[in-house]
């Protein structure tokens, strides 16, 4: 996406609507495809990583800066992490917890939230543990990775209030240890959730894929389910991966919200 316009162009009330898209083709021509793409589809599906919660001040854990004590998360968010290091496992989760205690959405999940509403898009496959998409408003919401925000017994499936991990209980059914409902490295991803997530891409028009390396699998698989159109909205370029027939280069807030300030001409 390059920069080489003035965005307060659009709101020049001089300009026709006209002008101002003809402008936006001219210093913006990614979004504005990605815009009659949007329009143009009858089945829009979002996919969405990291870069979608960092902006509301979510560490990235996979990051060198956001890694938690200088502890690479693959070796602490494991099933053998959870059995061998319990008290390590338990901390490194409490804190991620904890972090979330005061975030909000920011504008741009309330956008994806709008969207849906509009019929402009259909669903949203998330790799977010956060919850972040259904506490802005969208329903529709498949979250791939599980979430932070309920608990379990890892042994015998109880669930358990937030207060009761926190509190470093154990199961009150079988004394087992306690866990957030998120997929482990090395478990399984939810069947539900997957399947309803391949499903929607399979037939999806559009999928658009938004703060996401594609670095995780299966879920870097799901783009190439489907046979409609693919876009990108990260900071970086997914090299060597796939091939998207639209890249937008930038921050999924800011991205988001010249794409609704296009879509309001």
């Amino acid at each position: 996406m390059e920069h080489n316009g003035d965005w307060k162009t659009l709101s020049n009330e001089a300009l026709t609507k006209e002008e101002k898209l003809k402008w936006a083709k001219v210093c913006y021509p990614e979004l504005v495809q990605l815009v009659q793409l949007l329009q143009s589809s009858t089945y829009t599906v979002v996919l969405t990583g990291a870069g979608m919660s960092t902006e509301s001040g979510i560490p990235d854990f996979r990051s060198q800066s956001g890694w938690w004590k200088n502890i690479d998360p693959r070796k602490v968010a494991t099933v053998d992490a959870l059995e061998e290091h319990y008290s390590l496992f338990q901390e490194f989760y409490q804190t991620r917890v904890k972090a979330l205690e005061n975030i909000e959405p920011h504008i741009g999940h309330y956008i994806l939230a709008k969207w849906e509403k509009k019929n402009l898009i259909q669903a949203i496959a998330t790799q977010n543990v956060d919850g972040l998409h259904q506490k802005s408003g969208s329903k529709t919401v498949y979250p791939l990775h599980g979430s932070i925000r309920s608990f379990r017994c890892h042994h015998c499936d109880q669930a358990v209030k937030e207060e009761v991990f926190m509190n470093e209980d154990s199961c009150s059914i079988c004394g087992g240890k306690l866990r957030p409902n998120v997929v482990l490295f090395g478990e399984t991803l939810p069947s539900d959730v997957w399947d309803s997530a391949y499903q929607s891409i399979e037939q999806a028009d559009l999928v658009i894929v938004i703060g996401t390396s594609l670095e995780v699998y299966p879920v870097n698989e799901l783009p190439s389910l489907t046979k409609g159109k693919t876009v990108l909205v990260n900071v970086d370029e997914v090299s060597g991966f796939y091939p998207f027939d639209v890249i937008v280069k930038g921050k999924a807030k800011e991205v988001l919200e010249k794409l609704n300030e296009l879509l309001e001409l």
